[in-house]
């Protein structure tokens, strides 16, 4: 359902690109909603708050790529999204569940013991995110950044959508950094485990 927004306007898009105030109105409030959720993004603490703006800033950059008369480069986003931030949500649901509720990645750390499996799911999912080449994300949102470097579109879409990306590969490292590396600065809790076979098999899959 997060998706049916975009997918309406992929299906509409013959009509926006006929349209060119419609299609400067999708490029800049695209422009607008990605830098804006990735700004949010950094700024919070709470890990489901960060994975769902990070959410908003991705559906941002597909509407981005409408404006730019690309409707299959954000079909083919929707499709590559939705796999790596499925794996970041059954991460960040695992980690929560096994901290006793905690949501707050300050009091996280150290989880790359523990939870092996989950924080290196969680950390494919993050490097997908940014783009690094050959993962899922490369292959939407590299043609997409290409797309609009290569298009005479106005300056302003372009910075703010290329300063977005640079905070995504932030807030996605970040959350690398707080989460798995360092100590672990959550109270000593006895039954972190990975014993959750169904969860776990998940995750490997969609690794």
């Amino acid at each position: 359902m997060v998706v049916a927004g975009i997918f309406l306007l992929i299906r509409f898009s013959p009509l926006i690109n006929q349209n060119q105030p419609a299609a400067t109105a999708c490029l800049c409030l695209g422009a607008i909603t990605t830098l804006f959720a990735a700004l949010c993004a950094l700024s919070q603490t709470d890990i489901k708050k960060i994975v769902a703006y990070s959410t908003s800033s991705q559906l941002g950059l597909m509407i981005v790529t409408i404006g730019l008369n690309q409707p299959q480069l954000a079909f083919l986003h929707i499709s590559t999204h939705a796999f790596f931030k499925a794996i970041l949500f059954l991460c960040s649901g695992s980690i929560i569940h096994n901290l006793n509720d905690g949501q707050d990645i300050r009091s996280m750390g150290g989880l790359h013991k523990t939870l092996p499996s989950t924080t290196s799911c969680l950390t494919i999912g993050s490097i997908a995110l940014t783009g690094i080449p050959f993962l899922s994300g490369f292959y939407s949102k590299d043609v997409i950044i290409e797309s609009i470097n290569m298009s005479y579109t106005n300056s302003w879409a372009l910075i703010t959508t290329l300063l977005a990306t640079i905070f995504t590969a932030i807030y996605s490292l970040r959350i690398i950094k707080f989460v798995s590396l360092g100590q672990p600065r959550h109270q000593p809790l006895p039954h972190i485990n990975e014993n959750n076979t169904p969860l776990t098999n998940s995750l490997k899959r969609l690794a």
